[in-house]
């Protein structure tokens, strides 16, 4: 296995929610912890997500572990590793989230990718942004009438 640059050679940060970092941080504990027991300390270069001693997992073993995870969830339908990726996209422009923010912590590299992709999405989206246009305007309408 080896690590290589990204596709491209512009970084992309993008900020974690306080619950992805609280957890991090516990497995990042309880590795150092495991680590001690073998003798071992984390460095630089010690992934969080890696095996018992360190070094990283093949990519694969992920997926695999991932699909054997989810077949262990009564009723839940076959996902695959990436789609969590899509659900992120998807959950993200359902909560409202800017699609600006939404193609900059995919990656993508124009917003167009991000709108074509998701389109589903941005048409279950249709009657909330009419409601809120309703709401709008009734409030614009009845504003001036309640100035008198």
């Amino acid at each position: 296995m080896r690590f290589k640059a990204p596709k491209t050679e512009k970084t992309r940060a993008i900020t974690l929610p306080a619950f992805a970092i609280e957890e991090l941080r516990r497995l990042k504990k309880e590795q150092a912890e495991d680590l001690a027991l073998l003798g071992l300390r984390q460095d630089g270069q010690t992934l969080v997500c890696g095996q018992a001693d360190g070094r990283p997992l093949h990519p694969r073993s992920l997926t695999h572990e991932f699909t054997r995870l989810v077949r262990r969830v009564a009723g839940l339908p076959g996902v695959r590793f990436h789609d969590l990726r899509h659900s992120h996209a998807t959950q993200m422009l359902l909560a409202g989230v800017h699609p600006k923010i939404a193609q900059e912590r995919l990656g993508h590299s124009t917003i167009t990718t991000t709108l074509d992709l998701y389109s589903h999405v941005t048409d279950t989206m249709q009657s909330d942004a009419a409601a809120r246009l309703d709401a709008a305007f009734r409030l614009a309408v009845k504003a001036p009438a309640e100035s008198k």
